[in-house]
């Protein structure tokens, strides 16, 4: 039995439509070229009873079970966590954009799913991500950590903020650092980039950032944090080596941790722990 015929199977003991298969989207390959799609099994859209109904089945039928976007992403690997990001994100643009915002017609996916169409007037929709700048601002000796009260609890990360239009990436962490902690920018170097689905994919830009060791009083912004601090790097290489966030609060003396491994942030506080060297940008 191919592939496609045991999907079909699949979705029909689920009372789904065989049809849904034209909605999947390209989301890579495997190293022998096999191509991989995504398919939303639309358990979101249906009443609460019937999804949950749905949900029970298939899970039984899978051997498996769902469980949410944002913790899955923390379980798997680097590789398969970016496929499923990759496949969140496309699924939802496609979900939103059903019509033409010109001609208001129904528009159009392509067989992989990179682009959507209006029949009407032509117009091509390719999806598009948001420029999103996180910092790891510095003294020399200390970081600064903060955190936004839809963190989890006690969990501390980088600045960030969403780039601006007419912005230069140098343009908006400067404005971000001054606007959310009231500091001003001294060096500023870039240092990696990731793709993060939430809210609705964005590209995560990472920077290191650092003010004069003078300059460093903090005015933060309580209507965009619930708290910034500065860290030494004692305190969070402590952190970093603790793996379980449940038992990283035992001592008052560490009284937060930090973004999972996966997370740029994670990455970012772990080179400055270790000081690596980063390209400077223009001042």
């Amino acid at each position: 039995m191919s592939l496609r015929h045991e999907l079909e199977r699949l979705l029909g003991k689920f009372g789904q439509d065989s049809k849904i298969l034209e909605d999947s989207v390209l989301i890579g390959c495997s190293e022998q070229q096999e191509a991989w799609f995504a398919l939303d099994l639309g358990l979101n859209s249906s009443s609460s009873i019937n999804a949950s109904l749905q949900k029970a089945e298939m899970e039984t039928a899978l051997q498996g079970s769902f469980i949410k976007l944002t913790k899955a992403l923390f379980e798997l690997n680097v590789k398969d966590a970016s496929l499923l990001s990759t496949a969140q994100a496309l699924l939802r643009w496609h979900d939103a954009h059903q019509f033409c915002s010109r001609s208001g017609q129904p528009t159009k996916k392509n067989v992989s799913g990179s682009k959507r169409v209006c029949p009407s007037n032509n117009i091509i929709y390719y999806p598009q991500v948001a420029p999103v700048v996180i910092t790891l601002v510095s003294d020399g000796t200390r970081c600064l950590l903060v955190r936004q009260s839809s963190f989890p609890k006690g969990m501390y990360s980088a600045l960030a903020g969403f780039c601006d239009i007419g912005e230069s990436l140098e343009e908006t962490v400067r404005r971000e650092i001054a606007e959310e902690v009231g500091l001003e920018v001294d060096r500023l170097h870039y240092s990696a980039s990731q793709h993060w689905p939430f809210p609705n994919s964005t590209l995560m830009i990472a920077c290191h950032a650092t003010v004069k060791p003078g300059q460093t009083e903090l005015q933060v912004n309580l209507r965009e944090l619930e708290a910034a601090a500065w860290f030494s790097r004692d305190e969070v290489a402590t952190v970093l080596r603790r793996n379980n966030p449940s038992n990283q609060q035992q001592s008052g003396a560490v009284p937060f941790w930090l973004p999972p491994k996966l997370a740029i942030a994670h990455q970012l506080i772990k080179e400055w722990v270790e000081k690596p060297t980063c390209s400077p940008l223009p001042a």
